[in-house]
C-alpha cells in the first residue's frame, strides 16, 4: 500500500492547497496518471502518480492547505477481485467509510448507516454517497471542483460537455462554459476566485474583475522573496557576460522558415535554447545541484525556462532532454510549455528538478541580464534582445545581429574558468546553427 503526498513542486515550497481531484476512490491509476491539481504560492500545477494501483482512500478535501509530505490519498496494488457473488452483499457500517466519505455524507445528509457499500469489503465510497445524495439514473459525472464552479457561475452541468474519464465534467470545461454563456442565464461569464470555490460547496464566491490578479501577486511575490534572499545569503555568486554574433544563426533560420508552414517557423528563442542545452552537456560542472555540500551533475539537460506570468509572477518549467530534441520539437515544446504555464495547467513533472535555469527578457528590451540562481541549482543564464551592433569582419566594420549572453553561477561548485568556458560553447554552437 502506498501513500500518495502533496508534492515538493520546488525549492521554495513548504505547503500546498489541493484544488481538484481528477480520481476518485475506487479508480484504477497507473504510474503517469494525473490524479490531482494542486496550487502553489505560484502556480497551479497538475500533479501526476507515482505507481499503479486503487485509489483506496481520498485523504484530503479539495481547499485544504497542506504541509508537503503530507499524505493526500492511498493507492493499494491492484488485485484480484471476486464476482459480487462470491463475496455477496456486505452492508456497511459507518466505521467501513473514510473520513472524506464520511465528511461528504454529513455535508450531503445522507445516513451512512443505511447504505451498502461497493467498495472493497463493503467499504462506502464517495460515489454510493453521490448517488444516496442524488438519486436517478440522470446523475452527472463531474469533479467536486467543477460542481462548486458550476454552482458560483450559474452553469447548468447537465448542458456541459465533459472532457475527463468517461465524460466527466471538468473545472477547465465549466470555464469554458461560463466563458461561452452555454448554460448560464446571463449570457456573460462571472470571475471567480478558485480559492473561494474550493473552499465549500456552501460558500457563496465574491465576483473578481478578469484583470485582478494583485493577491495571487502579492502571494508570488512573497514566495519569490523567501527563495532569491535565501540564494543570495547562501549562495556565493560570479557572473561573467560575453556578446554573440547572431548573423549566420538567424540567417540560417530566415533560409529554414522560408519553408515551412507559419505554424513551425522558428524564432530566435529556440535556436538559443537549443545552444544553452547543448552547452550544458558539454559543461556539466554547470548542469545539477548543489546537495548536502557538494555538486552533484545531473543525469541529464532539464532547462528551466522562466515564464513570467499574466497576473505577476514567475514560474520557470523544466524543458527536459532539449539537448536532445531536434530544433523544431524544441519550438514545439516551448510554445506549449509557455501556454499551459500561463493558464495554470503545468505538471508536476515539469517543475521538479530543473538542473540549470535560462531566462530571457529579450522580449522586455533588455540588453542584459544577471540573474540570482534557483536553489538548488548552481548556475542561471541570462539573455537579452537581440541588438545591431558594429563588429569586426575580416577587417571590416560591419553591422551584425547580436545577443549579450550572460551567466550567474555558484563559486562552490565551479570557478570563472568553468564559465568562461560554457559561453565560448554557447558562441561556438550558435556560429553553426546547421548543427544544433
Amino acid at each position: 500500500m502506498g501513500e500518495f503526498t502533496m508534492p515538493s513542486l520546488g525549492a521554495d515550497m513548504d505547503e500546498g492547497t489541493l484544488v481538484e481531484w481528477l480520481t476518485a476512490e475506487g479508480a484504477e491509476v497507473a504510474r503517469g496518471d494525473v490524479v490531482a491539481v494542486v496550487e502553489t504560492a505560484k502556480s497551479t500545477i497538475e500533479v501526476e502518480c507515482f505507481e499503479s494501483g486503487t485509489v483506496t482512500e481520498l485523504l484530503v478535501e479539495p481547499g485544504a492547505t497542506v504541509p508537503v509530505g503530507t499524505p493526500l490519498a492511498v493507492i493499494s496494488p491492484t488485485a484480484p477481485v471476486p464476482p459480487p457473488a462470491a463475496r455477496g452483499a456486505v452492508p456497511a457500517e459507518e466505521g467501513t467509510a473514510t473520513p472524506l466519505v464520511r465528511h461528504q455524507a454529513a455535508e450531503e445528509g445522507v445516513d451512512l448507516k443505511a447504505l451498502q457499500g461497493s467498495g472493497r469489503g463493503g467499504r462506502i465510497t464517495r460515489s454510493d454517497v453521490s448517488r444516496a445524495a442524488h438519486p436517478g439514473p440522470s446523475r452527472i459525472k463531474a469533479s467536486p471542483l467543477a460542481r462548486r464552479l458550476a454552482d458560483s457561475l450559474g452553469v447548468d452541468l447537465a448542458t456541459v460537455r465533459g472532457s475527463g474519464r468517461n465524460g466527466a465534467v471538468k473545472a477547465d470545461d465549466v470555464r469554458a462554459a461560463a466563458a461561452s454563456g452555454t448554460g448560464t442565464g446571463t449570457g456573460h461569464a462571472a470571475v471567480v476566485t478558485e480559492a473561494a470555490v474550493a473552499a465549500g460547496p456552501r460558500r457563496t464566491a465574491t465576483p473578481t474583475p478578469p484583470d485582478s490578479g494583485k493577491a495571487s501577486s502579492a502571494g508570488d511575490r512573497a514566495a519569490i522573496a523567501r527563495l532569491m534572499s535565501r540564494a543570495k545569503r547562501e549562495i556565493p555568486h560570479y557572473y561573467l557576460s560575453t556578446t554573440v554574433d547572431l548573423a549566420a544563426a538567424l540567417e540560417w533560420m530566415r533560409r529554414q522558415n522560408s519553408t515551412r508552414p507559419v505554424g513551425e517557423r522558428l524564432v530566435p528563442a529556440a535556436l538559443l535554447l537549443k545552444a544553452v542545452a547543448l552547452a550544458a552537456r558539454e559543461v556539466p560542472e554547470l548542469n545539477g545541484h548543489w546537495t548536502d555540500g557538494r555538486f552533484v551533475a545531473a543525469a541529464g539537460v532539464r532547462l528551466g525556462t522562466a515564464v513570467s506570468l499574466r497576473g505577476g509572477g514567475l514560474v520557470a518549467p523544466a524543458l527536459a532532454d532539449a539537448d536532445r530534441m531536434p530544433l523544431t520539437d524544441v519550438m514545439a515544446a516551448l510554445k506549449d510549455l509557455v501556454s499551459r504555464a500561463r493558464h495554470g495547467r503545468l505538471r508536476a513533472s515539469e517543475t521538479a528538478d530543473p538542473t540549470l535555469t535560462v531566462t530571457n527578457l529579450g522580449d522586455q528590451g533588455v540588453e542584459s541580464v544577471f540573474g540570482v540562481i534557483y536553489p538548488p541549482q548552481v548556475a542561471m543564464v541570462g539573455l537579452g534582445r537581440v541588438t545591431e551592433r558594429p563588429v569586426a569582419v575580416a577587417g571590416m566594420i560591419a553591422l551584425h545581429p547580436t545577443v549579450t549572453a550572460t551567466l550567474s553561477a555558484d563559486h562552490r561548485a565551479s570557478d570563472g574558468a568553468t564559465g568562461a568556458r560554457f559561453l565560448t560553447a554557447l558562441d561556438r554552437l550558435l556560429q553553426h546553427p546547421e548543427d544544433l
